[in-house]
């Protein structure tokens, strides 16, 4: 995976993720929309939309002291826990 800082300012940020799909980037965006300052968070995926951009692009707004590089370093880590909490059920349960 990598990642692309487009545009970055206080409360705003955008960035490319190469190579990933609407799977991962409706998780990231759902876990983004339940942190704590996020305001708003979309990711865009249409060519045509995005300056003829084929990897998605991926837009946080935060509220005022809320630095969204934090906001998604904070929804990352909520996405690995679940995952991580998902598998110990699923062994348990074989």
């Amino acid at each position: 995976m990598e990642l692309r800082v487009i545009d970055k300012t206080d409360e705003e940020l955008r960035l490319e993720i190469a190579g990933e799909d609407h799977t991962f980037m409706n998780v990231i965006k759902g876990a983004l929309l339940e942190t704590p300052g996020v305001a708003a968070a979309t990711y865009d995926m249409n060519p045509e939309q995005s300056g003829g951009q084929t990897d998605p692009i991926l837009s946080v707004k935060t509220e005022p002291g809320t630095d969204p590089l934090d906001a998604l370093g904070d929804a990352s880590r909520r996405v690995q826990e679940l995952s991580t909490n998902f598998t110990s059920a699923f062994e348990a349960a074989l």
